[in-house]
């Protein structure tokens, strides 16, 4: 039993939890609640090293540097833009953490030689060999390992190695999508439908007989078909589908967690991995619901061709394209300009300059905003933790209602690095696979300035009609040099 002082520390850190939880949903409070809950996460971790009498200790303290070192390495190193990288990566590992755990919570009783006879309930009447009498194990100990081979534990324990598995594989292919060490496009194959079907069946049968036995055999075969599935569930998507999966998937390692919480009988894994797979789930929806999709259609629409397709070829239809001395005295002699940031501002590290330009604008007496789409860049709030690195006033960051009406009286909106985000074909093209996505509506504007590397498409894989409007200018370049000459030829004016 866990003394006393450690469950009120316990509670201490699941409030933690939730008050960073609280912090995250806004850019003003998000550094102060990743604060918080880092040191709940550590007054966890070093309650439980105090209050329990851990085995191999030296191992894990081994584990616990090297994670340490590795983590700091990552945060310092890893780019805002391959951030939704490291999420998939960190979120996989915790599935996968989960999935051993219970393997091994499941291990113990078949090592100790407890068994659980076929047929038997939940009555108590488990058999112990003599081997577990004589392996040196006290009378709680082994009550203990009989409590792990009851059918809710086993239920639990079956869940956790099933949906971390999915979780694991699942995320690793995100990171690999992502990070383009593999095709950014949708993988299907013919009956890939029906083999996924064929998985998850499997795996709740195999599930199903690991509850009814306890054998760990059946589990390490239950965690490897939950690998197939993940990988399954996730090839058939691409492009910017990719982001709302991961979140997803963190909500899977949420629910891994929460049901490895029951199993090890810890009220504190109980509360966290429910905070994640709650708040997964909810801004899984909200992401979809930021596309115009629903979930089902963004996990299987490739195999009806409803599917964003990523990557995609650079379009050869004629465009009027400027200078930085042209746009950059459109840009001088508005009224109101509106920035649409999106993920080519990110790759090209240009919010310092994006901030220096609309400074000369305002000391112009020109009326500046940023209209953030919740869905521009990589993940949600992207563009908010951007602009927040170049200390860009909170109250200038508009939200897509808002800069929506912002824009419909904007003598220019100045598109950064964005592309799917204002997309007329969300509205205009019911064929398109982001048909009902709202979008930002940068065509209601006066003039639209893009700033764009190439003539490839978004990230969802399609052309941008908006390109070709008779209002729409390009100045093609990398985002951060175009910004640069942009303010050179602003202070010349």
């Amino acid at each position: 039993m866990i003394a006393v002082w450690a469950q009120v520390c316990y509670v201490v850190a699941a409030v933690c939890f939730i008050l960073a939880l609280k912090g995250l949903s806004s850019p003003k409070t998000a550094r102060r609640g990743n604060l918080v809950g880092a040191f709940g996460a550590l007054l966890a971790v070093v309650v439980t090293f105090i209050a329990y009498d851990i085995d191999n200790l030296g191992w894990i303290l081994l584990a616990v540097a090297f994670g340490a070192v590795g983590g700091a390495m990552g945060a310092r190193r890893v780019a805002m833009t391959a951030m939704p990288q490291l999420v998939a990566l960190f979120n996989g590992v915790g599935g996968g953490a989960a999935a051993l755990v219970a393997l091994l919570e499941l291990s113990e009783p078949a090592r100790a030689g407890i068994t659980r006879p076929a047929g038997f309930g939940d009555d108590g009447w488990f058999a112990y060999s003599p081997l577990a009498e004589s392996g040196g194990h006290t009378e709680s100990e082994i009550l203990r390992m009989v409590d792990l081979l009851s059918t809710g534990t086993l239920t639990a324990t079956a869940f956790t190695v099933l949906i971390g598995a999915v979780s694991f594989s699942g995320s690793t292919v995100t990171f690999l999508k992502l990070q383009e060490l593999m095709t950014g496009r949708p993988i299907t194959f013919p009956g890939g439908p029906i083999v996924f079907g064929a998985v998850l069946v499997a795996a709740v049968g195999l599930g199903l007989w690991a509850v009814a036995t306890g054998s760990v055999t059946l589990a390490i075969i239950l965690a490897l078909v939950g690998l197939l599935a993940g990988v399954l569930l996730v090839l058939p998507v691409g492009g910017a589908d990719v982001p709302i999966v991961i979140s997803l998937l963190n909500a899977f390692t949420g629910l891994a967690v929460a049901a490895g919480g029951y199993v090890l009988e810890n009220a504190l894994l109980l509360v966290a991995g429910t905070l994640v797979g709650a708040s997964g789930t909810i801004l899984t929806r909200a992401m979809a619901h930021a596309m115009g999709r629903s979930v089902s259609s963004i996990l299987f629409g490739a195999f009806k061709g409803g599917s964003t397709a990523g990557g995609g070829e650079a379009s050869d239809r004629p465009v009027r394209s400027a200078g930085p001395d042209d746009v950059a005295i459109m840009l001088a002699y508005a009224r109101k300009v509106i920035v649409v940031p999106g993920y080519g501002l990110a790759v090209a590290q240009a919010q310092h300059t994006i901030r220096e330009l609309v400074d000369l604008l305002e000391k112009r007496g020109v009326e500046v905003g940023y209209a953030i789409h919740p869905v521009a860049g990589r993940m949600p709030g992207h563009m908010n933790v951007l602009l927040a690195e170049a200390n860009i006033p909170y109250e200038q960051l508009l939200e897509m209602d808002t800069a929506n009406g912002q824009l419909r009286t904007a003598d220019v909106a100045l598109v950064v690095g964005a592309n799917d985000v204002v997309n007329p074909a969300a509205r205009t093209s019911p064929g398109s696979p982001i048909y009902g996505m709202p979008i930002l509506d940068a065509d209601h504007a006066g003039a639209i300035v893009f700033l764009k590397r190439s003539m490839r498409p978004g990230f969802a894989g399609i052309e941008n009609e908006l390109l070709f409007d008779p209002k729409t200018t390009l100045l093609f370049g990398d985002a951060k040099a175009s910004l640069t000459a942009l303010v050179s030829a602003l202070k010349s004016l």
